[in-house]
């Protein structure tokens, strides 16, 4: 069992920057990939970042290539998400997930993670 918790997120002018964390519980946190998705009203829950279990890949999409940086830290079990050049268009709740996995490949699809976070509100204004 991995319980997740998300902090750090917040209001924001458009053009600025907000960090996030998720910290997890237990003792096997490298055995998971890790991914950020977000979800905005009325829209469907989307894929933000992933990393692998070691931290040596990530796979973003592509709204956010180039302004948001995922990195983990498996001593710390935390992972982060750092946010730049934020749009009106990134304002969501975002969350972070992990998923079980045996392979060292990044995990994209939601329904392949197996723990959530309960999400944290990131509001970037224009």
């Amino acid at each position: 069992q991995v319980q997740l918790v998300e902090s750090g997120g917040g209001l924001v002018q458009a053009g600025g920057s907000l960090r996030l964390s998720c910290a997890a519980s237990g003792r096997t946190f490298s055995s998971y990939a890790m991914g950020w998705f977000r979800q905005a009203p009325g829209q469907e829950r989307e894929f933000v970042v992933g990393i692998n279990w070691s931290g040596g890949s990530t796979k973003y999409a592509d709204s956010v290539k180039g302004r948001f940086i995922m990195s983990r830290d498996n001593a710390k079990n935390t992972v982060d998400l750092q946010m730049n050049s934020l749009k009106p268009e990134d304002t969501a709740v975002y969350y972070c997930a992990a998923a079980f996995t045996s392979s060292g490949s990044v995990v994209v699809r939601g329904d392949s993670y197996d723990y959530w976070g309960q999400g944290t509100q990131v509001t970037v204004s224009s």
